[in-house]
């Protein structure tokens, strides 16, 4: 009995260590500023990217630099980013190089969760920029170049090394939740069904299919709602 007692605890851990979990309506919570807390998302990459769409959801009040998703690999530690530069301003990063999209006017601190779509495709460099189901202007980078698939991705901490190498001052503090990602450029259509939760196909990161390991403060929680009004 003791020593399945033991096998029980030693399990648990595991999972908790290493899980595969339909998240559904459920978030990432990183509640302090922290140069330790990620998630790593553990996501089998068969081949080098020409193309990839992000799509995420975020609810934060911070108005410094953040950090939501980094894709890095042994040569490149920013061979793909998404981040936020000010309250109207993000960068998507590719191969150690980025494009920068300003929403002109846009009050800070709005409460309320936001999601965001990123696309590139090699072949034109086009880099897309959906915010709340809206595009913005395509701004061009990296075109013909390859990213590697032997990499590490991290949310909530930007990589300046292999799962290292964090700052905190371009730490994610908030929630985090439909996490996805596709080696493909999604079509318009497809990133409105994203925008509103509904299920895609050709995954390479899964929210409902999700594999991750937590480092540091994070917990994951149901889904913080909003009274209807």
């Amino acid at each position: 009995m003791e020593v399945l007692r033991i096998l029980v605890l030693v399990f648990a851990g595991f999972v908790g260590s290493f899980a595969q979990q339909d998240l559904q309506r459920t978030s990432f919570v990183f509640p302090v500023e922290s140069d330790s807390a990620a998630v790593v998302v553990k996501a089998v990459i068969p081949h080098p990217l020409t193309s990839f769409t992000v799509c995420l959801r975020y609810y934060t009040l911070l108005t410094r630099p953040v950090t939501f998703f980094s894709y890095a690999t042994k040569h490149t530690d920013n061979d793909i980013i998404l981040f936020k530069e000010k309250p109207n301003e993000y960068r998507v990063y590719v191969g150690n190089a980025y494009v920068t999209f300003t929403i002109p006017n846009r009050p800070a601190n709005i409460p309320a969760w936001e999601h965001l779509c990123a696309s590139w495709e090699s072949a034109t460099g086009l880099v897309t920029l959906w915010v709340d189901g809206k595009p913005l202007p395509r701004l061009g980078l990296q075109k013909g170049y390859s990213i590697s698939n032997d990499a590490s991705i991290v949310l909530g901490q930007d990589q300046d090394s292999t799962l290292g190498g964090y700052e905190a001052n371009e730490s994610f503090v908030g929630e985090l939740m439909d996490v996805n990602m596709w080696a493909r450029v999604l079509t318009p259509d497809e990133v409105c069904l994203a925008f509103s939760g509904c299920n895609l196909s050709d995954y390479l990161i899964n929210w409902r299919a999700f594999r991750y390991d937590i480092q540091g403060y994070v917990v994951l929680q149901p889904y913080l709602g909003q009274c209807p009004r």
